[in-house]
């Protein structure tokens, strides 16, 4: 088959790769329906993280199974999958306490770039659908696999709750997904930080009520003018800068809370700054196979209709024009279609 590797900054391929086996006995192998590029790949691909030589790419992904391991119970041969992108066992302490992304046995789906994928610790990491979905539901569930997971957490993680003013920093994939889930838990007031027309009316379309154009300082300025000098109940930071990291805690009000979800690139907290904050912060890579089976609902009820954040549609083969789009930000999210 051939699948997505990643040789440099800029440099994408879709070469031939060997078709992935059974290794352990709790592994599946499924057939990819639908996968996507990520904001978080662009950081390799822009030369801003560190590669080891040639690296596959692609960590969301739902799809058919086709074979198990010898030990998988939970899910069987023709059925509908969504996996995470961190692979959990589901029993272990850290999974017990919701945090599966930290699973004691945890692997990174790396390959999912591909027509095919290895999902190791399948019965604690797919989750299955109660029948095949149609076609126009692959786009929602695809979501759930990371981006709709990972905002969702954003919310969470920021106590988002009836009534609370959010605020969103980011207007990327997840920051569009942490908006529409702010606005699920309930938040009466969602401000946006944007630029981007085209976000912004995603932004408004998913439940933001204000956009925000403003960064760094006068962002902070804007923001406390707007809730009249205290800050927000809520911030979810979903970029993964040191600006947007300080943005988002000095938009926070005493009390209050920030989650974090953007991969952190460079962002250092001062330990004074953050005693007197008296925030509330929380976050890291989001525990997406909590959340699955009821975000997998929500989408399959029609309650929510997260695949409109894929606004570029293409072949799998065009893997490299996904890439290129969204680093351009041409695109806010790239579906591939193998």
């Amino acid at each position: 088959m051939k699948g997505t590797m990643l040789y440099g900054p800029g440099d994408v391929r879709f070469e031939e790769l060997d078709m992935p086996e059974i290794v352990e006995p709790t592994d599946a192998i499924i057939r990819v329906s639908v996968t996507c590029v990520c904001g978080s790949d662009l950081w390799p691909f822009r030369g801003l993280q560190p590669m080891n030589g040639p690296t596959p790419m692609g960590h969301e992904y739902c799809g058919v199974v086709e074979e198990v391991g010898k030990d998988v119970t939970s899910v069987k041969p023709g059925q509908f999958v969504i996996g995470s992108f961190a692979t959990s066992d589901n029993h272990c302490p850290n999974c017990t306490y919701g945090y599966h992304s930290s699973c004691t046995q945890r692997e990174f789906i790396t390959r999912a770039q591909a027509p095919y994928l290895r999902v190791p610790l399948a019965d604690g990491t797919l989750v299955p659908t109660p029948e095949m979905p149609s076609e126009d539901m692959m786009p929602g569930l695809l979501t759930t696999s990371d981006v709709l997971g990972t905002g969702w957490y954003a919310a969470d993680a920021a106590n988002v709750k009836p009534g609370v003013t959010a605020v969103v920093v980011g207007d990327g994939a997840v920051g569009l997904m942490a908006t529409l889930s702010a606005k699920q838990m309930g938040a009466e007031r969602i401000i946006v930080m944007s630029r981007n027309p085209a976000r912004q009316a995603l932004a408004r379309e998913f439940g933001a009520t204000d956009i925000v154009e403003e960064r760094g300082d006068e962002g902070v300025a804007r923001i406390l003018d707007m809730t009249k000098g205290i800050g927000a109940d809520s911030v979810l930071e979903c970029v993964g800068t040191q600006q947007s990291m300080q943005q988002a805690i000095r938009t926070t009000r005493r009390g209050g809370y920030t989650s974090y979800v953007g991969v952190p690139h460079g962002v250092e907290l001062s330990g004074q700054e953050m005693f007197f904050s008296h925030i509330h912060l929380h976050g890291g890579p989001a525990p997406v196979r909590k959340y699955l089976p009821e975000l997998i609902k929500l989408v399959l009820d029609e309650v929510i209709d997260p695949g409109k954040v894929f606004d570029l549609v293409l072949p799998l083969e065009q893997v490299a024009e996904g890439y290129k789009a969204m680093d351009e930000r041409r695109a806010i999210k790239a579906l591939l279609r193998p």
